[in-house]
Order: structure tokens, then C-alpha cells, then sequence
């Protein structure tokens, strides 16, 4: 009798530690961990969230005049040229990388373009393939360097800018082609800068392209083999070599078509400015990288995307034209937009903490 009952007792106990086994922590974060759980996940929410809120600020400040479709559309056309560059820019950061390169690579693109038409009557279209091929290999020699040669991104591309503006000038003897020279004799060089209207808003074929080639990346970094390789690059690239990656591949594909959209860049420049000028756009560097970072793409790769860089580009034309209507000082465009990078950063930085 005594052995039975001490059995049951034994069951119970059994079952009772059975019972505390079952029971998990409950681990439902509070609203901060909510929010900085959905912007780990939607890394562009903050950028479009800065962009909704910047745009309906200065739309009641100043009204229709910010509020119409020809200022909304002329947005567009400010940042086309940022936004191609930024998209280039977009592709070496999230492996990690960072292209100094990108502005001189765009201007040398147009030269090449400029000049083979006109110094050695090369057909324009013969010319503008010559300009996107020179684009290319430009960034495949950077590719080369960083995956091969396995020198820092920030170098290899610092030497680059200071080669590629070199040899710009030189080939160049500091010659601008006028407007009224290409419209004459040579129209398809401003393909990008043909106008067109819709509604009463006012497009460019180079805006067109932009937009096009941002949701075409964002689909193929979102939904292809190569897109997950180039965010495993830029997380781990030992690790991603140890799953199967081939990152040498991967990161000239990578430099290659930046280069090659940089020489985009190049012509849409032509068709924006009217001109082929060796000194238009040499903040073009500086100018992309602010707007990947205030678009929400991580400085140390990995995480990001590219719609975000599109909704920095956006945010910066947005603040420019805003406080010009509002007649305010030029430098307070800047002070608004250096404050945005830090605070970018910062957000940047409190956002990884939920991978951490």
C-alpha cells in the first residue's frame, strides 16, 4: 500500500515538472520593439516616412505653389542625375564597399560620348556605346582590384576618382561642347533631356529611367539568386563563400554595373545640362552617398534598400526646392541635410540592434 502510494506521489511530481516545462517565456516585445522590428524589416519606411512628412510640411507653408504638379515633377528632374548615381552607389554599399569614383565616372561616360561624335565624327549612338562600354570597364578594373587584389573599396575607388578626372581633363583639354552644337549636329546625345507632359506635370526621358531602373534593381536585389548573393556579400563575404557564393563574381558584377549605370549617369547629364562639360558634376559622389544614407542603406552593408536611395535623392530636392520658395538662405539646405545623415546613422545604428 505504501508502494502505491508512493508511486502517485512520484506521477504527480512527474507531472508537475512536466507542466513547468511546458511553459515558455513570453517574449512579446513592448511598441519600441514593434517599431524597431518593422524598420529592420522595411529598411526604405524611414526615408518615405521623412519624404511624406517633408512634403507635407512645405505644401502647407507654401501652398499651391509647392502643391502643383509642374513643382512636384520638377523634383524629379532636379535629382534624376542623384538618383541614377545614387542607384550605382546603392549596389557597392550594400556589398559593403563604397564607390568614390561614380561622379568622375558619369563626366569621363559624357566626354567620351562628346567627343567621339564630335572630334572624330563618330556616329552618336556609336558614341554613347562607346561612352556606357568605357563606364563599364571602368568599374570592372575597380571590381578586379577589390576582389582580386583584395585592396579596400575606399582606396581602389579614391585612386580611381583621382585617374578617371585626371585623364577627363586631359583628354578633354578642358573643351565644353555647347548646347547649340549637339542640338545642331548631334540631338541623340540629349536623348535624356526630351520633355514630355502629363496632367500638366513635366517629365524627361531621364526621369523615366530612373524610375525604371530603381524598381528593376529592387526587384532583382529583392527576388533573384543575385540580389541574396549580394546582400550575403555584404553581411559576411567568408560566410557566403562557405554557403556557395562565388563573391569574386559577384562583386565584379556588382562594380561592373555600377560602372556602367554611372555611364547612364553620364548621359543623362548631357541631355540635362544641353552640354558636354569635363566640369559638370563633381559632387556627384558626395551627393550619392547622401542620399543612400539618408535612404536608410546600412554604411556597413548588408541591409538596405534601394528604393530607399531613391526616397534620399527625393528628400534632398524636396528640402532644396521647399526652402528656395520659402526664400531662405542656400546654407540652410545643407544644415538640414548634414543633420539628416547623422540622424540616418543614428537610426541606422539603433535599427541593427534588433539583429544584434
Amino acid at each position: 500500500m505504501s508502494q502505491t502510494k508512493e508511486g502517485t506521489e512520484n506521477f504527480e511530481a512527474a507531472a508537475n515538472r512536466a507542466d513547468s516545462v511546458a511553459e515558455f517565456e513570453d517574449h512579446r516585445r513592448g511598441f519600441l520593439g514593434q517599431v524597431q522590428h518593422t524598420l529592420h524589416a522595411n529598411p526604405s519606411l524611414v526615408p518615405l516616412i521623412v519624404l511624406i512628412v517633408a512634403i507635407v510640411v512645405f505644401g502647407l507653408l507654401l501652398g499651391s505653389k509647392f502643391f502643383s504638379p509642374f513643382a512636384m515633377t520638377l523634383i524629379l528632374q532636379q535629382v534624376q542625375i542623384v538618383g541614377i548615381v545614387a542607384a550605382a552607389q546603392s549596389l557597392i554599399i550594400l556589398t559593403a564597399g563604397i564607390d568614390l569614383s561614380v561622379g568622375a565616372i558619369m563626366v569621363f561616360s559624357s566626354v567620351i560620348m562628346g567627343q567621339f561624335t564630335f572630334r572624330y565624327g563618330i556616329p552618336a549612338p556609336v558614341a554613347v556605346a562607346c561612352g556606357l562600354a568605357a563606364g563599364t570597364m571602368i568599374g570592372a578594373l575597380n571590381g578586379w582590384l577589390v576582389s582580386r587584389v583584395k585592396l579596400p573599396p575606399f582606396i581602389v575607388t579614391l585612386g580611381m576618382w583621382q585617374i578617371v578626372l585626371a585623364t577627363n581633363f586631359l583628354y578633354s583639354a578642358n573643351e565644353t561642347i555647347r548646347s547649340q552644337e549637339i542640338e545642331a549636329n548631334a540631338p541623340f546625345l540629349q536623348f535624356f533631356g526630351t520633355k514630355f507632359n502629363i496632367g500638366g506635370a513635366v517629365f524627361t526621358v531621364g526621369v523615366v529611367f530612373m524610375l525604371i531602373l530603381v524598381f528593376v534593381l529592387a526587384y532583382a536585389l529583392r527576388h533573384t539568386a543575385w540580389g541574396r548573393h549580394v546582400y550575403a556579400v555584404g553581411d559576411d563575404p567568408e560566410a557566403a563563400g562557405l554557403s556557395g557564393v562565388n563573391v569574386h563574381r559577384t562583386l565584379m558584377s556588382v562594380y561592373m554595373l555600377s560602372g556602367l549605370i554611372c555611364a547612364f549617369a553620364g548621359w543623362a547629364l548631357i541631355g540635362r545640362i544641353g552640354s558636354v562639360s569635363p566640369t559638370s558634376g563633381q559632387l556627384a559622389n558626395i551627393e550619392s552617398i547622401t542620399a543612400v544614407v539618408i535612404g536608410g542603406i546600412s554604411l556597413f552593408g548588408g541591409r538596405g534598400s534601394i528604393l530607399g536611395s531613391l526616397f534620399g535623392a527625393l528628400i534632398v530636392g524636396v528640402f532644396t526646392l521647399g526652402l528656395r520658395l520659402l526664400g531662405a538662405d542656400a546654407q540652410w539646405t545643407f544644415l538640414l541635410i548634414g543633420l539628416l545623415i547623422i540622424a540616418a546613422v543614428a537610426a541606422d545604428q539603433w535599427i541593427r540592434k534588433v539583429s544584434a
